[in-house]
């Protein structure tokens, strides 16, 4: 397994967990020398007993049993909180990208599999749901209903969730989620190294209050008709149409041992009058003096101030998972923060993509065997009981010859 770092001002950092090597004068933190990794990641310790920790595993299958490693949710119904510090950086004037492998290998019913971007001054010992972030992204799934990409964003103090339903993979495979955040203020997400959403920060997210705003001097004229259909006044109602619902049965018959001083007067039973036609209404024509919907009159916006810098973080420092999960199993893994796309497309397919199809395969590979042992034991126990059944039978002959 290899995690991957690259800081957006500063040159390549790929660090392995077998031998750590690095351009960089800081080593960043990596997932990929073992169990060293938790010298560099923090683990929180804000929600105390509550707190789940990660453990370092390739999982039950896999494409390599040492690349494939990665840290994973290892107990249920807790909260993750673990974070990682780097050299910060800013991304003013380019493009920042955050990507990153999950494995839902649990089959997961409710939990998040999302990463964040923090700043350089975040206390990692005391981080938890409400610590201050700049990116959330990344998976989120909870019973059928949600089961989705979350990119949100942190400005001005108010986190900002998109617009735009990103479905998200629900598998129990590993799969690579990229975000790239331009500095022309658009975006583009991917999965598995494929385009599943982009365009433009302001449209997507509010961001900004809105360019226009409907005039509050405005108001639609009392006149305004905007009915495209009313009554035929030239209709009227049939003079036979009034007929009541309900009528009493013809058919019935006063019971014979009928007492009407004892049960009362007889009245026959109601059934549905076949010739009742319902509410009358008048036929619809359309109306002459209908002059189409009101379309309130919009104006600028007061209060709308273009920003330029929607994209701009100017001291990213720190990553790292804040989760819930019901049902843990999650593996996270090839972290990579950089701000070159065709970098880090070229990382997803050295790592997620060189492994990806041994994984399936392996998992193939063990769901077969598994079928295979359970129709054995099914086999084997059908056996024994006609084994049983046969014995208990002779059992009985002997009984009765005797």
């Amino acid at each position: 397994m290899v995690g991957f770092f690259r800081v957006a001002n500063a040159a390549k950092c790929v660090v392995t967990f077998s031998s750590p090597t690095c351009l960089l004068s800081t080593v960043l933190p990596s997932l990929a020398d073992g169990d060293k990794w938790e010298d560099r990641w923090v683990h929180s310790t804000f929600k105390g007993a509550e707190a789940g920790k990660f453990k370092l595993t390739a999982g039950k299958f896999y494409g390599d049993a040492e690349k494939d490693k990665g840290i994973q949710t290892s107990t249920d119904a807790r909260f993750y909180h673990a974070s990682a510090k780097f050299e910060s950086f800013s991304n003013e004037g380019k493009t920042l990208v955050l990507q990153f492998t999950v494995k839902h290998e649990q089959s997961i019913d409710c939990g998040g599999g999302y990463i964040k971007l923090f700043p350089k001054d975040t206390d990692q010992k005391k981080l938890h749901g409400d610590s201050l972030y700049y990116v959330m992204f990344g998976p989120d799934i909870c019973g059928p209903a949600t089961k989705k990409v979350h990119v949100i964003f942190g400005y001005k103090g108010k986190n900002l969730l998109t617009k735009k339903d990103i479905r998200c993979k629900d598998d129990e495979f590993s799969h690579l989620y990229t975000l790239i955040v331009n500095p022309d203020n658009t975006y583009e997400v991917k999965i598995d190294n494929e385009k599943v959403e982009s365009g433009s920060l302001e449209d997507d997210w509010d961001f900004l209050a809105p360019k226009k705003i409907n005039d509050p001097e405005a108001k639609k004229p009392s006149d305004w008709d905007d009915r495209k259909k009313i009554d035929d006044p030239e209709d009227s109602k049939p003079e036979d149409w009034e007929k009541p619902e309900h009528i009493p049965d013809p058919d019935a018959e006063k019971p014979e041992d009928w007492d009407d001083e004892v049960d009362g007067e007889w009245e026959p039973p109601m059934i549905d009058n076949p010739e009742y036609k319902g509410e009358w209404k008048p036929k619809q024509i359309d109306n002459p003096a209908y002059k189409g919907e009101w379309v309130h009159p919009q104006i600028d916006n007061p209060d709308y101030e273009a920003d330029d810098n929607l994209y701009r973080y100017t001291d990213v420092g720190a990553v790292g998972f804040d989760l819930w999960q019901v049902k843990s199993g999650t593996i996270f893994d090839n972290i990579l923060v950089t701000d070159d796309a065709d970098y880090a497309k070229k990382v997803g397919e050295e790592t997620w993509g060189a492994t990806k199809d041994a994984e399936k395969k392996m998992k193939s590979d063990q769901d077969e065997q598994e079928k295979k042992e359970r129709e054995a034991a099914e086999a084997e126990k059908k056996a024994k009981e006609e084994e049983e059944k046969k014995d208990d039978g002779e059992e009985e002959d002997e009984e009765e010859g005797a």
